[in-house]
Formats: structure tokens, C-alpha cells, sequence
């Protein structure tokens, strides 16, 4: 699923029923590399912790009659659209999951909401802070009629992120003083890269900004528990015109099979600055021009007390200095987070024993169970996705500035 437009409808592949008791009827809009990996986590989630509602795979949604079949039958849904107005309509789906490009999450969500369903959407909440404020004021709305809105910042749900939270909350750190934040891949280094989605801003909405910038940007506030209050940024486009895209993409790429060129319209690198509420300051990079960077997402947090430093390409650990300690001994010590008290790991594997990327998603199907079923605070709430958001515009505004100070707007 792409686009948002009207598409041919189909008969689902079974008719809809009501969910049984205790059930959660989930139903997925888009199929590719987010689609994929929110299906692995609908999947295992039930299998792995003690739900109070089992996640039901309802319905799979996507504009390509083949390819949602065939996703269908992949990935273990029940039921296939090709219009997501229908898969709202199902008396066998309470949740939407939103896997679809920026340009649709605002126009999905917000008819989802109204239509009495919950949402889980993935990130950024959207294209536009207009379209996250109306997505934050439905999913207020929706809230007091019991249904939750979420969004999909799946590495607040790395382990070893969620205990160097809980370690900042504890204060071990003490007060904050610098928070310093990148994540660099390479997929777009090769300049016959083809034009997907990703490269144009009416689809994505920002560049490496939107795709990479919005993870740090929300770890940042999440692990110092503190806003962003104004940033002075740069970015630049490198590659300025892409060959066009030979169908569909794959991942993050595709094939480009046609000598035609289209532009680029979005950012392939952002580098900014920032200041916490604290007065602590953070350091951004997003690049998708990074030669040799995968998915290299690195944090560091140093406060008065110490210091806290994770790798994603080290996921299961987390290094932690405790300035406390007497500097004859003091230093950098590696924390292997697999021990069963640490977030989420209390019904995986035994210590030592590390999981991957994929459980991320695990972890979120289960926190988004969790909160519907509890009737809890949805978290990471659109709110927090447009406070996001408002950041990204800051950081879009100082660099078409001249890198000026831009205050990012405060909660009402």
C-alpha cells in the first residue's frame, strides 16, 4: 500500500466475523518492508508474553491485488482489500496498523478514529504539522471514547534503550548535560540509485531528516525525559536527480530500469543542534550517504554523575560510567542486557542469550496489547508524535535560514 487513493474493491478472501473474546482483530495497511516487519511482531507477541488479549491477524490491505494476496499468504493474515476504507469497515478489526508512506497516515488515521477503531501508525506521525495536530486532536478525541492512538517509535523497545532509561529516570546520571544522537546509513551513496518514494517530498515528506532524523530525535526527549526547545541545523540534498523507478521497490530500494531522470525533492543528510528545557545540549546527524554505515544509530547521554552510550549495531549492550567511582578505577563498563529484570526480557531466552532488530516490533505488539486492554495512557502518543514533528519543521525551518536559531513550539 502506497497511496491513498480510491482503488478497485475486492471481496475479502473470508468473509468478516466478529473477533472471539479476548481477542485483538488486527488489520494492517501496507505490505512492504514496515508491513513485514509489524507482521513478524503481531505474529510472535502472543506466543512470547502472557497477553490479556490475543493479537488475531484479521486483514492485510494494499492497493495490488496480487501482491496483497500474496503478502497475505506470507506473512499469515486471514483476509485480504484493496481499499482501506473496507478493512476500517470490518466488524473483525479493532485496530488499524498504519504501514503506508507519510502522504496517508493523517487521512487513514483520523477516518480509523472516528470509525471507533484503535491505531497503531507508524513514524513520522506525518508530512506536516498541520496533518500531525488534526491526527493529535482526533486521537484526543478518540480517547475519551476508549480508544488509543500510538505511534510506531519501535527503539524506545530495544532493551537496552528502556533500561538506559530507566537508569536517566533514576537519576544515575545526574544532571543532564549533553546529549549527542546520529544515525547514518548508505543506501543512498550511488548516485543510479533509483527515484523511490523516499526521495520525494509529496510522499515522504522530508528526506533522511523524516526517515532517520525522527528516531533520534524522539530517543533524545524519551531517555532525557526532557523536550527539544529550539535547534540551528543544516542539510543538502547531494544527488539531485535520480533515475525513475523500474516497479516496485524493495526495502528501502529498487530497480531503476528507464534512462529517465526525475528530481529529488527531499533532504539526504540533516545536521543540527539543539537545546533540552534543562539548558543540556543535544547533537543530531541523519545521513542515508554514510559509505560502510548500515543502520548505525549511536546515543550518548553525559550528566554530572556519568555517562550512558548504546550501539545499535551492538543492540544488546549498553556502556555506562559511573563518575562517582574513584577515577583510579572509573571508567566505561559494558552492560549485557539479557538478564531477565531487564525491560521486556523476562520471557525470552536465558541470559546471554541476545535478540535482534526484529523483536523491537515484538515488544511494541505487546505494549500496544497491553495499553488497549488496560485502558492506560497510549505510549508513544500522537501527542508525542506531533511534539516530533514540530521539532523536524524547526530543524527544515533554520536550515532554509541560514541555520538561524529556530524555537521549536511548545505543548499547548
Amino acid at each position: 500500500m502506497a497511496r491513498s487513493q480510491e482503488t478497485e474493491a475486492h471481496a475479502p478472501a473470508s468473509p468478516p466475523q466478529q473477533q472471539a473474546p479476548g481477542t485483538l482483530g488486527v488489520g494492517m495497511v501496507g505490505y512492504a518492508f514496515m508491513g513485514a516487519a509489524h507482521s513478524q511482531g503481531w505474529r510472535t507477541a502472543g506466543y512470547v508474553f502472557d497477553l490479556p488479549l490475543r493479537p488475531v491477524l484479521a486483514a492485510i490491505c494494499g492497493r495490488d491485488r496480487a501482491a496483497v494476496d500474496a503478502a497475505a499468504a506470507r506473512h499469515g493474515w486471514a483476509a485480504a482489500e484493496t481499499d482501506w476504507r473496507a478493512l476500517i469497515a470490518r466488524d473483525d478489526v479493532q485496530l488499524i496498523d498504519i504501514c503506508t508512506p507519510g502522504d496517508s497516515h493523517a487521512e487513514i488515521a483520523i477516518a480509523a478514529l472516528e470509525a471507533g477503531k484503535h491505531v497503531l501508525c507508524e513514524k513520522p506521525l506525518a508530512n506536516t504539522v498541520a496533518e500531525a495536530e488534526a491526527m493529535a486532536r482526533a486521537a484526543e478525541a478518540a480517547a475519551a471514547r476508549g480508544r488509543r492512538a500510538i505511534v510506531g517509535f519501535n527503539y524506545r523497545k530495544v532493551p537496552a534503550i528502556a533500561y538506559a532509561r530507566r537508569l536517566i529516570a533514576e537519576g544515575r546520571l545526574g544532571p543532564l548535560r549533553h546529549v549527542r544522537a546520529t544515525y547514518l546509513q548508505d543506501w543512498l551513496v550511488d548516485p543510479a540509485s533509483p527515484l523511490t518514494w523516499r526521495l520525494q517530498r509529496e510522499h515522504a515528506g522530508s528526506g533522511a531528516l523524516g526517515d532517520l532524523g525522527a528516531h533520534i530525535v524522539d530517543l533524545a526527549q524519551y531517555l532525557s525525559g526532557e523536550l527539544l526547545t529550539g535547534v540551528s541545523a543544516v542539510s543538502e540534498t547531494f544527488v539531485r536527480e535520480r533515475p525513475l523507478l523500474s516497479g516496485a521497490s524493495a526495502g528501502l530500494s529498487g530497480g531503476a530500469g528507464t534512462l529517465e531522470r526525475g528530481e529529488v525533492t527531499v533532504d539526504d543528510a540533516a545536521i543540527f543542534t539543539g537545546r533540552l528545557a534543562s539548558g543540556a545540549l543535544a547533537s543530531f546527524e541523519a545521513t542515508r550517504m554514510a559509505a560502510g554505515r548500515k543502520n548505525a544509530l549511536r546515543l550518548e547521554i553525559n550528566g554530572e554523575l556519568g555517562s550512558l552510550a548504546f550501539d545499535l549495531e551492538r543492540l544488546n549492550e549498553l556502556s555506562f560510567h559511573d563518575h562517582t567511582e574513584p577515577a583510579a578505577t572509573a571508567g566505561f563498563r559494558r552492560i549485557l542486557v539479557t538478564e531477565p529484570d531487564h525491560p521486556y526480557l523476562e520471557a525470552w531466552w536465558p541470559p546471554g542469550h541476545g535478540l535482534g532488530y526484529e523483536h523491537t516490533f515484538v515488544h511494541q505488539a505487546r505494549d500496544v496489547v497491553r495499553t488497549i486492554a488496560d485502558g492506560a495512557p497510549a505510549v508513544p502518543s500522537f501527542a508525542d508524535g506531533l511534539q516530533v514533528q514540530r521539532v523536524l519543521a524547526a530543524v527544515e525551518e533554520s536550515a532554509a535560514k541560514n541555520s538561524v536559531h529556530t524555537p521549536v513550539p511548545s505543548p499547548s
